[in-house]
């Protein structure tokens, strides 16, 4: 992991409600707890703001169940 913050934008077409919003908080909050998660759930987009690497995040958001789309 990076000490450097970088912004990570991914669309996630499964996320639609408040338990996808913390399913995917506790599962990219136990890679990184001092990641920064802006959620919009009515475009179903998530911006990360990690010093993990891009395919780090999308591995952990698909394992809990939203993988980013292409």
């Amino acid at each position: 992991m990076s000490n450097t913050l970088q912004a990570h934008d991914f669309k996630l077409p499964d996320m639609s409600c408040g338990h996808c919003v913390a399913a995917i908080t506790a599962a990219l909050g136990e890679l990184d707890p001092a990641a920064r998660l802006d959620f919009k759930r009515d475009s179903r987009e998530l911006q990360v703001q990690s010093g993990l690497s891009r395919e780090e995040l999308a591995a952990a958001l698909a394992e809990a169940g939203y993988p980013p789309a292409a």
